[in-house]
């Protein structure tokens, strides 16, 4: 079996979406809520480098799949996803969450819960399971 490290990609991209969980789970220990339709209003906010890297990347994911599909390469969405999960381990070391701007947490939060619903999903058309906690 391979390491339970970055070194292992399917870890690693698990351990993206287990990050978000762990981040919501800290925002529902502290007394602090999420409203959706307030942080897509806010998207504009999300303007750091590592907030638009990702921003792409979701953008790019139902192109990834149909050419995965289409021309029969599993493979692409893996390197898809590792990417993705890259660019999110890169944003969470980088950045807080739970900040105290309300708009911008908003904001941040829909964010991480859509990197986190493309990670689910990607690793569901894999056949792999995609924990909330590790």
């Amino acid at each position: 079996a391979k390491s339970q490290s970055s070194d292992n990609p399917v870890y690693y991209i698990q351990y993206a979406h287990a990050r978000v969980c762990s981040v919501l789970r800290q925002m529902e220990e502290k007394g602090l809520s999420h409203d959706r339709h307030h942080g897509l209003a806010n998207l504009t906010l999300l303007t750091e480098s590592h907030e638009q890297a990702l921003l792409t990347g979701l953008s790019r994911y139902p192109e990834v799949v149909e050419s995965a599909a289409l021309n029969h390469e599993p493979h692409q969405l893996a390197h898809f996803l590792r990417e993705l999960a890259n660019d999110f381990h890169t944003y969470y070391n980088a950045h807080q969450f739970l900040v105290d701007d309300v708009a911008l947490r908003d904001a941040r939060l829909c964010l991480i819960k859509a990197t986190r619903q493309v990670i689910a999903n990607g690793l569901g058309l894999l056949a792999v399971s995609a924990p909330e906690s590790m």
